[in-house]
């Protein structure tokens, strides 16, 4: 780290130091433009969230959600200007002991954090100020999959190299399930896409495709049809090519394991799954079964975004939110404030944002010559799509809800700076790209 740091400091001339610490003119502004986009909308959505006619509160005090989040919104402008500053060799220089450290502290935070809603993954820092790890995670171990993808080739890579990603990319995930913290583990399995990216199998892609289909359809269709199903499929892809004959004992063993996954299903929901877990799974199926109990999020969030119709209700005119019909309005529901006061049209302008500035990251990633960067810019990708994926199809009932806040939307200070940490790294490293590429 000395001799990183060190070089970075002492033997670069003043002009390198000036081109290196003024690297605004080739920074990407349009994906800039977005993120603060993004930002001063998920603000004033706060502020619509929490507002009472019966008791306006201003939207700068600290009293209510949208005054604290402002101060995040602060702070994190201060974290990119030192993101921006900071020599962008040192990110992948330091991947692995920034990884170690997040690491730590989640441990650290799995002994000591004080359970919170069942959930002992937040840190108390004093005077109100509280951290989540987990979010803290993403992009540690986005950055050490990146060095470790770097020093190795992936199309190539034996067993071992195999098993040191798998550990790089699984091991937060499980410590935060230990933290009570699903739905914050489930994002990591969105860095799959960024390494499918650099080479991995497609096999996986649909081994694991193939599992989560047979497992909502296990819960939504009686097994006999279902193995019948799958049973006539098998016999059709054998008829149609008859060199599937030859392998006539591994398509059994295929069937007995598709049929196998197809009776565990029960036994994973009602004996794995704690009841909590239980009950998103029965709200995704069918959240009309008890309305008034564990379909109550999903059937008022879907009331809350059809009310808003064609153009909605309008800023501050929300219903459905103002009187806490919707739980968790300013956090994991937020896409609700956007559907009930701004209608069909406000919605599709944000995810239109959404995927504007997702094509802009991948656009970038796909402009890097060094596998570390590209690689980086891909784990961005995934893990913003998974998370605007999940948070709004969970809020109209085609994801179960699992807590994932809205990148640069949600209320929260450690899902603001991960994800600002996340994407100012990357641009970072591009806004250096042609520097790179000139010595």
């Amino acid at each position: 780290m000395e001799k990183v740091l060190g070089q970075s400091l002492t033997s670069a001339t003043p002009h390198s130091r000036r081109s290196s610490s003024f690297i605004t003119p080739h920074l990407d502004w349009v994906t800039v433009l977005l993120y603060f986009l993004l930002v001063a909308l998920g603000w004033m959505n706060i502020y619509a969230a929490v507002y009472s006619p019966d008791n306006v509160i201003n939207i700068f005090s600290m009293d209510i959600n949208s005054g604290k989040q402002l101060a995040w919104i602060g702070a994190s402008f201060l974290l990119i200007i030192v993101l921006l500053v900071v020599d962008h060799k040192v990110y992948e220089h330091l991947a692995y002991p920034i990884y170690g450290f997040i690491i730590l502290l989640l441990l650290v935070t799995l002994v000591v954090a004080k359970p919170i809603a069942g959930s002992r993954s937040w840190l108390d820092l004093g005077g109100g100020i509280r951290l989540q790890p987990a979010e803290l995670a993403k992009f540690a171990t986005a950055l050490a999959a990146s060095r470790f993808l770097g020093s190795v080739n992936l199309r190539q890579q034996n067993f071992k190299d195999q098993m040191i990603l798998a550990a790089i990319t699984f091991v937060p995930p499980i410590i935060i399930v230990l933290q009570n913290e699903t739905g914050s583990a489930l994002v990591f399995a969105a860095f799959i896409l960024a390494y499918f990216r650099e080479g991995m199998s497609p096999l996986i892609l649909i081994i694991g495709g193939s599992a989560a289909a047979i497992f909502i359809l296990t819960l939504l269709v009686p097994k006999l049809y279902l193995i019948a199903a799958v049973t006539i499929l098998m016999a059709l892809a054998t008829w149609m090519d008859y060199r599937l004959l030859r392998r006539f004992k591994v398509m059994i063993g295929l069937w007995i394991v598709v049929v196998g996954m197809i009776f565990s299903v029960d036994f994973f929901v009602n004996d794995v799954l704690q009841p909590h877990q239980q009950n998103r799974i029965k709200a995704l199926i069918n959240p009309e079964a008890d309305p008034l109990g564990y379909g109550w999020n999903v059937t008022q969030s879907k009331i809350a975004i059809g009310s808003g119709g064609f153009w909605g209700k309008g800023f501050l005119e929300g219903t459905q939110t103002k009187f806490d019909f919707v739980p968790e309005q300013s956090t994991d529901f937020i896409f609700c404030t956007i559907g009930e006061e701004h209608g069909w049209v406000g919605s599709t302008v944000l995810i239109g944002i959404f995927l504007l500035l997702l094509i802009r990251i991948v656009g970038i990633a796909e402009r890097q010559k060094s596998v570390f960067a590209r690689t980086y810019g891909y784990c961005v990708a995934s893990i913003i799509f998974f998370h605007f994926l999940v948070n709004v199809g969970m809020t109209i009932g085609l994801a179960p809800v699992v807590g994932i806040p809205l990148p640069f939307f949600s209320y929260g200070g450690s899902s603001l700076w991960s994800f600002t940490i996340l994407l100012f790294i990357l641009l970072a490293i591009d806004a250096n790209r042609a520097k790179d590429l000139a010595r």
